[in-house]
């Protein structure tokens, strides 16, 4: 940390610094950009993954947090800039240093009215062009007298804004248009059965070539990160499973483990081993059902079902234990909620020794198909570079070479205690995603083989306060769901609401760089490249 604050100050001398749970650089918006160029191109530093970018409201100021990683040295720091200008918040773009910061920074733009200078494509992101106000900001006025709510179609729009800094300063604001009006346009979504979603893309098209594409997201949008600025703590938990929900485990135990960061509550070490084998559990569910769409949307037909088959084995564990089999609730803050059921352990046995057989299946109706590989090998490359440049993690990561697992990265759980392989490949294909998953699986069932007689003795939760107030600070935590890397930020006044409370989501930086790699391939490929990102729309759309 002390060679990272003596380069940037070097670099900066005006960079303020505050120590915390990651070096915090405060930077002046003008020297912002220049600040995130050095960072990301020094050699000794190399921040070239851009782990989460939130808008928050500070009051007299509107500002945005960058939480940055070194993908070759791991270390990290968090870049705050801000604005004091609420009537017209302007910041710098930094997409051209992270293209995940696209997407993100129109997310800000959508929430907070912060606009960027030299973002190629201002317009918002979840939320129509008409909406009156930025949602986010703690002075937003949700009164429908005041800000009706709109319910007439919404014009279509091919334009958009990009605000350009001249050599003198001066910021000029310029129309850019999205599609020509001689464009072949189709809209693939949001009604589509292959964007697992209401999911909308708008696709222009040269003959069966893809030129571009432009993602619209927030159809199913509702406001929960805004939610739970009203919540309790305990209260917040219950909307993770409704973000990814076929990652529900994995998400509330992210946050669970933001809210007992800040509390420095330590959880009793059976709650540990239970929270880990339910994240792979469900890792290993969220595979199955990959498989089973995936398989569907090239026309497997008979694959699909057996994946939706051996899926309903982990369902049935799920549902004796937590009680639910999709949204369970299960972790808490300080452990789970309930013991685990008397069959657990003898259930899970039992499908560690079924599953890779069914495995093998899979390969034999439907990985070896010839029709299945000439669909999916060589189609979508996604290089090493660009998969930490548009923030791609997880299995769609790790398909391109990029070791980005936080269970190895920065282990938490009982991820220290296990041995797995992390399932990598070169290729950045279709076929490697795929082929990822398939292989996480096994090493998922080596997980659960290895904690499953070994669960300790003792309780499975620490009694807590009836309410419960996080220290003043600021939290942040990552864990490896099925889809990547999810992050929960967390900052906090010491109050028992969060003062702000931001879910990074795997989904939104697959789904950004859909565009990237469609460009020149079929309109089929989109199919099969869709397919193979497996986003989940209500966890992009939040």
């Amino acid at each position: 940390m002390g060679n990272i604050q003596e380069k940037i100050a070097s670099f900066l001398p005006e960079a303020v610094f505050e120590e915390g749970q990651y070096l915090t650089v405060t930077v002046a918006p003008r020297k912002w950009h220049g600040l995130a160029r050095f960072l990301h191109d020094d050699p000794e530093l190399q921040f070239d993954y851009l782990a989460s970018l939130i808008g928050v409201d500070w009051g007299e100021t509107l500002g945005v947090v960058y939480y940055l990683n070194s993908t070759k040295y791991n270390h990290w720091v968090i870049i705050k800039t801000e604005t004091s200008d609420r009537e017209n918040p302007l910041l710098y773009s930094v997409s051209d240093v992270w293209e995940s910061a696209n997407l993100n920074e129109r997310e800000v733009y959508d929430f907070y009215g912060i606009r960027f200078i030299n973002h190629p494509d201002m317009r918002r992101l979840f939320l129509r062009e008409d909406w009156v106000g930025y949602p986010f900001r703690k002075d937003y006025d949700a009164n429908p007298d005041i800000n009706p709510i709109p319910v007439s179609n919404e014009e279509a729009n091919d334009k958009t804004v990009v605000l350009e800094e001249t050599e003198d300063g001066t910021i000029i604001e310029k129309e850019k248009v999205l599609f020509e009006k001689d464009e072949y346009v189709v809209n693939i979504g949001p009604q589509h059965p292959a964007t697992h979603g209401v999911l909308r893309f708008k696709t222009s098209l040269n003959g069966e070539n893809i030129k571009k594409i432009d993602v619209h997201c927030g159809y199913v949008h509702r406001g929960i990160e805004k939610l739970w600025e009203s919540m309790t703590y305990p209260q917040t938990l219950h909307m993770t499973d409704r973000l990814d929900y076929l990652s529900a485990h994995n998400n509330r135990h992210a946050l669970c483990l933001c809210i007992e960061k800040g509390l420095q509550l330590e959880v009793p070490e059976r709650a540990v081993y239970i929270r880990t084998m339910m994240d792979e559990l469900m890792r290993i569910s969220s595979h199955l059902l990959f498989f089973a769409t995936m398989c569907m949307d090239l026309g497997g037909l008979t694959a699909f079902f057996y994946g939706f088959r051996d899926r309903e084995k982990i369902l049935d564990i799920f549902e004796e234990t937590c009680g639910a089999r999709m949204t369970m609730n299960y972790n808490v803050i300080g452990g789970v909620m309930a013991d685990i059921h008397p069959d657990f352990q003898r259930k899970v046995k039992e499908f560690i020794a079924y599953m890779p057989d069914k495995l093998k299946e899979y390969h034999q109706i439907f990985t070896g198909n010839v029709i299945a590989q000439q669909r999916m090998k060589g189609v979508g490359i996604l290089s090493y570079e660009d998969a930490i440049n548009f923030d791609v993690t997880g299995p769609s990561g790790r398909g391109s070479g990029w070791a980005c697992d936080v269970r190895k990265r920065t282990p938490y759980a009982a991820y220290d205690k296990v041995q797995f392989k992390e399932v990598l490949r070169t290729e950045g294909d279709t076929f490697a995603r795929y082929m990822v998953r398939m292989d996480e699986i096994k090493e998922s069932l080596y997980i659960l083989e290895q904690l499953v007689d070994n669960i300790p003795a003792g309780d499975y939760a620490v009694k807590t306060k009836p309410v419960i107030k996080v220290p003043e600070g600021r939290y942040f935590q990552q864990v490896e769901a099925a889809r990547g890397a999810f992050g929960v930020y967390l900052e906090s006044r010491g109050d028992k609401f969060p003062y702000r409370l931001k879910v990074t989501s795997p989904g939104l930086t697959l789904v950004g760089a859909v565009d990237h790699l469609t460009r020149g391939a079929k309109i089929a490929d989109l199919i099969a490249i869709g397919a193979s990102l497996d986003y989940v729309v209500p966890d992009i759309d939040r």
